[in-house]
């Protein structure tokens, strides 16, 4: 599978992320109409409150006269009005774009999560899951941003700007066309400096995610770190990360920084010229005072609207390099996935498993043949174990076995059926499996367990605890089964990780095929003799197989068969097999001489 494409910063990359945003916004037509009537509306008197103002001074003060109050109360009363309609109209406004943003997000996150639920595992091997964590909450965030506040403010400041102009060529149109025509002088910068920052904005993402893959890496392994005494290194390899975002943040900064400056230089200094030439005018008794204070400030309205507008578009551009980092997870697709009609699994099953003539080679090791020509078949009910030094391929059988991957040739089949042409999800209902590492997800030890079986009750909870010999100290936790487990089982022993993770495999008690992966290999003497005699009693009736490390715990296997450099090279009882002078007697010797 191959890598995401990094964000290229190409006009239509930029459009088709912005349309993904709108896709998931979209979904609320009442509230996006909702905060667009408000936009307008607070739009709308923020742009009359300035003709007020002409009111006030032309007629308010004119029909006054020198020391009497006239009408003016009447004036500043419709202000006032104005005022209300603008405060209740933006803080409408505000609550709905807020909601709309933050419903967007949540949708996006929950679309690229479950997404991500579909994808084989080598799209992990090929995609840093720091960077993907990354992508779903700073990226996600950046957009939340935009759609919440930035895209608002744009909407708003360009209805302010329109109507704005609008009132400017009604007040004075010869000064308001000299002001229009400063216009392109503000697009050129922006536009030309806006693609760099698109770009740069998408770098930034990447060296941030890198900072977060650091930060991830060695908190996890705090124990190795501080054992080696390489905390320093580790302080230096993140200043260097951090160094890095910062330098990148640097440019995306200056170019920001550049263009808000010629958008205000430009923007400013042509209502400046112009509000010269009003003042002139009103010198020589061409315009009234009302009109030039009312020109000045939806002069002053439009220059701050268009100004806002710079930033806005630079956050806009951020946005767009996020969307385009976020679409990739959206729109990848699983190398592993049902076929359009699969076929069903015979029932009842047998839990036999063949494996006809496989090659297969890991996505990130195409030089390296894992299986060449592999053939194997693992009869109903047989316990098979599978030996052989690291690198041999015996993991790979069982990556294959859960349909993890596919063959690039040959097949494998569960109960006669090619799981190309089955659903992975059958199949894998039909596997119970122990890795070699354990996996205790952070949370409660009963949910860890229910993990196998969430539909497990209580009492095939305690009985699959006590078969692993896992009752004793889960009844000792402060608050039992409920009891958190900590990250990855912070708060609990290797060998009660894996008795643990045993017993979730215990709790599918309907597969008839069970994988484990050296399921004994951390546990103390007692305790390991104690759970291999209740797996001995779960296998009965079922298909095993079994990864060893340690030959000793294969010795009473139906079959061995000896693996390296992904075939088979042995095969046969522990007794024959040992009696041989092969690489099985090789590496007994080397265990228990």
């Amino acid at each position: 599978m191959a890598r995401p494409p990094k964000a290229t910063g190409a006009p239509g990359k930029k459009l088709s992320s912005l349309r993904m945003i709108w896709r998931f916004a979209g979904r609320y037509p009442g509230v996006i109409a909702s905060a667009a009537l408000a936009l307008l509306v607070a739009a709308a008197a923020t742009s009359a409150i300035p003709f007020s103002f002409k009111l006030i001074i032309d007629k308010g003060f004119a029909a006054a006269g020198p020391g009497g109050h006239g009408d003016i109360g009447r004036w500043f009363r419709y202000l006032m009005l104005l005022v209300f309609i603008m405060a209740a109209a933006t803080a409408a406004r505000f609550y709905f774009v807020s909601w709309l943003g933050e419903r967007t997000v949540a949708d996006i996150r929950l679309a690229v999560h479950r997404n991500l639920l579909r994808l084989a595992p080598g799209f992990f091997e090929e995609n840093r899951p720091a960077e993907i964590t990354s992508r779903l909450t700073v990226d996600t965030t950046i957009i939340e941003q935009v759609v919440g506040t930035s895209l608002s403010v744009a909407l708003r400041n360009v209805v302010m700007g329109v109507a704005c102009t609008g009132m400017l060529f009604y007040l004075a149109p010869r000064l308001a066309g000299g002001l229009v025509l400063g216009i392109p002088l503000v697009l050129g910068p922006v536009l030309f400096i806006g693609r760099k920052v698109r770009a740069v904005s998408a770098r930034s993402q990447d060296r941030i995610a890198d900072v977060g893959t650091i930060t991830g890496e060695v908190l996890g392994a705090m124990k190795i770190v501080q054992a080696f005494g390489q905390q320093q290194r580790e302080a230096d390899r993140f200043a260097d990360a951090t160094e890095t975002v910062f330098a990148t943040a640097k440019r995306r900064i200056r170019l920001r920084a550049l263009m808000t400056f010629c958008v205000i230089l430009v923007i400013f200094g042509s209502i400046t010229m112009i509000i010269w030439q009003g003042a002139a005018d009103v010198a020589a008794g061409r315009m009234s005072g009302g009109t030039i204070a009312a020109f000045v400030l939806y002069g002053g309205l439009v220059a701050g609207a268009f100004g806002a507008l710079s930033e806005v578009y630079g956050d806009l551009l951020r946005a767009a390099g996020a969307s385009e980092r976020i679409e990739e997870l959206l729109n990848a697709e699983p190398s592993i996935k049902p076929p359009a009609e699969p076929v069903r699994l015979p029932e009842p099953p047998r839990g036999e498993l063949e494996y006809d003539h496989v090659v297969f080679r890991y996505p990130t090791r195409p030089e390296v043949a894992a299986l060449d020509d592999f053939s194997l078949t693992v009869r109903p009910e047989e316990t098979l174990a599978v030996v052989g030094p690291s690198g041999a391929g015996k993991s790979t059988l069982f990556q294959l076995a859960q349909r993890f991957y596919d063959p690039q040739g040959g097949s494998v089949r569960l109960d006669g059926v090619d799981l190309r042409q089955a659903d992975p999800a059958d199949v894998r209902a039909r596997i119970a499996m122990v890795p070699q590492e354990t996996v205790i997800f952070a949370a409660s030890a009963r949910d860890n367990l229910r993990y196998g079986n969430w539909a497990a009750s209580e009492d095939e909870i305690w009985a699959a605890a006590r078969d692993a010999n896992a009752e004793t100290f889960l009844r000792d936790l402060p608050q039992g089964l409920d009891t958190f487990m900590g990250e990855g089982g912070a708060r609990l022993s290797g060998g009660q990780r894996q008795r643990l993770a045993i017993a979730r495999a215990l709790l599918r008690r309907d597969a008839r095929l069970l994988l484990l992966d050296e399921a004994t290999s951390a546990l103390d003497a007692e305790s390991e003799r104690a759970v291999q005699e209740a797996l001995e009693r779960l296998m009965d009736g079922k298909t095993v197989m079994v990864i060893a490390h340690r030959l000793a715990t294969v010795r009473a296997a139906d079959r061995i068969v000896v693996m390296d450099g992904g075939r088979i090279v042995e095969q046969g009882r522990h007794a024959d097999l040992a009696a041989a002078d092969g690489l099985y007697a090789r590496l007994a010797r080397l265990q228990f001489d």
